[in-house]
């Protein structure tokens, strides 16, 4: 399940290929692409490539997989990283949904993101990173109300943590394990050897959110890995 790539640039190219993939069958099928897309540092070499790519961009709606509970121009915001690396160029034309919203905490922005992120399921292509511990999207181990954002079968996209939590330690807006899994497929970018131990760990059974994903048998998952 670990596919190894001698470079990040190489990885990029893999992952970019499949999005472009996935997006380009639905909007051939007639439909819109949607694409789900992560914040961090694994992703924006994705990015760059993607924004380049010549794809009927209108037709794709993107939004994120989780959000600090900080305003976009704060820079550690993922909405921040996304519209500064994929959302310019070719893919400026992409309609973008945002997690972050203007409201009191982080889970009145997870209600409020709610139903136009239910709205776009199922996605075509989910592009995740992954923490050192474990965690994908904000579903980050200790955090309270993790139980029900890991629930598969739970009737929420979007949940808020209101404490701080995670790296930079922020309140969070998460898609929960049940969003996730109403993927056509899904991409996990890993980068360096204690990350790999963690996706080895959690192959053999560790009790690590990214596991619930590696172990389910619903969606095709990938697990993209360079040193």
């Amino acid at each position: 399940m670990i596919e190894t790539f001698g470079t990040p640039e190489a990885l990029a190219d893999a992952a970019a290929s499949a999005v472009v993939e996935a997006l380009s069958a639905a909007i051939a099928g007639g439909g819109r692409g949607r694409l789900v897309v992560t914040g961090g540092r694994s992703p924006g070499l994705v990015y760059d490539r993607l924004s380049q790519t010549a794809l009927d961009w209108s037709r794709v709606d993107v939004t994120l997989s989780d959000e600090r509970f900080i305003p976009p121009d704060h820079p550690a915001s993922n909405q921040g990283l996304v519209v500064s690396r994929l959302l310019n160029a070719q893919a400026a034309a992409a309609r973008f949904i945002p997690l972050w919203r203007e409201a009191p905490d982080a889970a009145a922005c997870a209600a409020a993101a709610e139903a136009e992120v239910a709205a776009l399921a199922p996605f075509h292509a989910t592009l995740l990173g992954m923490g050192p511990d474990g965690h994908v999207a904000s579903l980050i181990p200790g955090a309270v109300g993790l139980e029900a954002a890991m629930d598969p079968d739970g009737g929420r996209m979007c949940l808020g943590f209101d404490q701080a939590i995670g790296d930079p330690p922020l309140p969070r807006i998460t898609l929960t394990l049940a969003a996730l899994l109403q993927s056509k497929s899904i991409l996990i970018l890993v980068a360096g050897a204690e990350k790999r131990r963690v996706v080895e760990r959690a192959l053999a059974g560790a009790d690590l959110p990214v596991a619930a994903l590696l172990t389910q048998d619903r969606v095709p998952v990938r697990v993209l890995w360079t040193p």
